[in-house]
This record gives C-alpha cells, structure tokens and sequence, in this order.
C-alpha cells in the first residue's frame, strides 16, 4: 500500500542473483508501452537489498483464475466479450513495435474499481522487437530457435523453430480462445520422458488435428480465425479489423449484449445468493444463534464475491 496515497500497488521481485535477470529489461518494455489501454503503469524500478523490484498498477484475478473459478468453461458470449479486447491489446503491442511471445491466459489480468471489465496485459519478460521503431524495418527470418513462451499456447511456427512475428501471437491468441470455449486443448497432458519430447509431441498434435475438428462444436467464426492466422507470412501485418468484425458480426448474430457482463459476473451473483441462502438456514436457532447467522450472511457474501479477486495464478 502507498503510505501516503493509501493506494495499493502490487510488486514484483527478482532475486539481484537470478541467473537470467528479466525484470529491468520488461520496465524497460512497460515504459515503452505507457499509456495503453490494459497497459499497467510502473510506478517505480529499482534494486532494495538483494532484490530487483518493480511497483506497478495493482490489477485483480487472471482470465486462468476466472476460468477456473467459472469451473473451466466460458460462455461464447464471455470468449466473444474477451477477444474484442485481446486482439486490440496485441494490436497495440504490434504497433509499438513489440511482440508478447507468451500469449496465455495467465497474463490476462481484469482490472479492479471502475476498471473491473478491461482486459490488462502483463508479464513482457519475453517480449521482443520485431522491428525498427523508427524504419520500421523488420527482424531477418531466422530457424532453429528455441521454443520461448508456453507450449500450449505456441504457434506451430514456433515449435518448428521460427522466428516468432506478429502472425504468432495471434495464432497462440486463437488456441486461448479455443480453451475458454472447449474447456481444454487435444495436446494438453500429453506424456513424455523429457521436455524436448513432450514439446515434439504436443506440435506433432497440434499439426496433426485439423482446423475443424479443432472448432467442432462452435461457430465457423474460430476456424477463419485459426487458418487466417496460419496462414500469414513472416513479416505480414494481421488484419486486426477484419479479425474483430468477424466476431463482432457473430456476437451481433447471436442477440448478445455488449454489457460487459462476463460469466465470473453471473457466477459471483449465482455464490453469492447460495451463501447467503446457506448462512440464513445455518441461522434457524435461537435468537443468539440468528445473530451469528446473519453476521456469517454478510462474511459468507462477500468472500463469495471477493473469491474471484484474492486468488492469484503463476505471472
């Protein structure tokens, strides 16, 4: 908490002996992406006792946490809501001449207060320049490079040693996209004796699972995303308009309401009426004991509602 503002910030620490030090550089991508929407503020970077420490923008649960709270699906109209804002977060990425290259759920944070419906991105410890900011000029095609980023989540292109571009944080995009709608990925729990041979098997799933069995069982909308985002060149710009038209046009299709209400928002009601239906039958004893049971009514409800915000997933 800022002792004189009375505002709470998170931190984030590095040990000043850490073997790959990340957390100057990502400051140093933060700054270059101020002022952003979903783009969280550093407040401060600096090194106290044997720590790197960077103060930034408290924000409030991850889209993983919410997944998880809203026991691992989301509603198309949820995906259609969050991807509206994903795209543009990248976009702007993009045009700041950045890539994330660790597109997942987990560095997708809602904020809090007033700003409770934005999706903010975070965690740029990977991130890269893809060209000169000035010139404009993009990075050289390169292969054999190492998977960076979440196996997941990563395009084939990736997993083929290519040197990531725009085009592939979008196509990871559309694998987030497909495991708030489905529930899981073909490739997810894959077994193997080593690292190497599970990322070798998770991108022989991945190329080996067509588009439409992919998208099975929801609207044709995911699969033009998927096959247009493979099928961008190197140094091609994605069509970020074309990419939200199409599901906007479908969101509209589907009678949705753009009211920001997201599943977690129905789902925290939906705990909310049970505890304090749950707490009010507890509170059928005596007068001493209704005391307490509307006293555990109120606690009931708002840890039911705060549920979502206190849990943390890994950054």
């Amino acid at each position: 908490t800022n002792i004189i503002s009375g505002e709470e910030i998170a931190i984030k620490l590095e040990s000043v002996k850490a073997k790959h030090p990340q957390l100057e550089y990502e400051a140093r991508v933060y700054k270059s992406l101020a002022g952003g929407v979903g783009i969280p503020f550093v407040r401060w970077f600096g090194t106290e006792c044997d720590y790197n420490a960077m103060v930034l923008d408290l924000l409030g649960p991850s889209l993983e946490d919410l997944f998880n709270f809203c026991n691992r699906k989301f509603s198309l109209k949820t995906v259609l809501l969050l991807a509206d804002q994903l795209i543009s977060r990248i976009e702007y990425i993009h045009a700041k001449s950045f890539i994330h290259r660790d597109i997942k759920p987990d560095n997708f944070l809602m904020g809090i207060g007033k700003r409770g419906n934005q999706v903010n991105v975070i965690d740029f410890g990977l991130a890269k320049k893809y060209r000169d900011p000035k010139t404009h000029f993009h990075i050289p095609y390169r292969e054999n490079k190492n998977l960076t980023g979440t196996a997941r989540y990563a395009s084939i292109n990736t997993h083929l040693g290519v040197e990531q571009s725009r085009r592939d944080d979008m196509e990871s995009l559309g694998y987030v996209m497909l495991y708030f709608c489905r529930g899981s990925l073909p490739w997810q729990g894959l077994k193997a004796a080593t690292k190497k041979q599970k990322y070798d098997r998770i991108m022989e799933k991945k190329m080996t699972t067509p588009t439409e069995v992919l998208c099975r069982g929801f609207p044709n909308e995911f699969a033009i995303y998927l096959n247009y985002t493979r099928s961008l060149r190197f140094d091609d710009k994605p069509d970020y308009s074309y990419l939200r038209k199409i599901f906007r046009d479908l969101f509209v299709r589907e009678g949705f309401q753009y009211d920001y209400v997201f599943d977690w928002t129905v789902y925290k009601y939906q705990k909310n009426a049970q505890a304090i239906a749950q707490a009010a039958n507890q509170g059928q004893g005596d007068e001493d004991e209704q005391g307490r049971g509307r006293h555990v009514t109120t606690t009931a409800a708002a840890n039911a509602g705060t549920a979502a915000g206190t849990k943390r997933g890994p950054v």
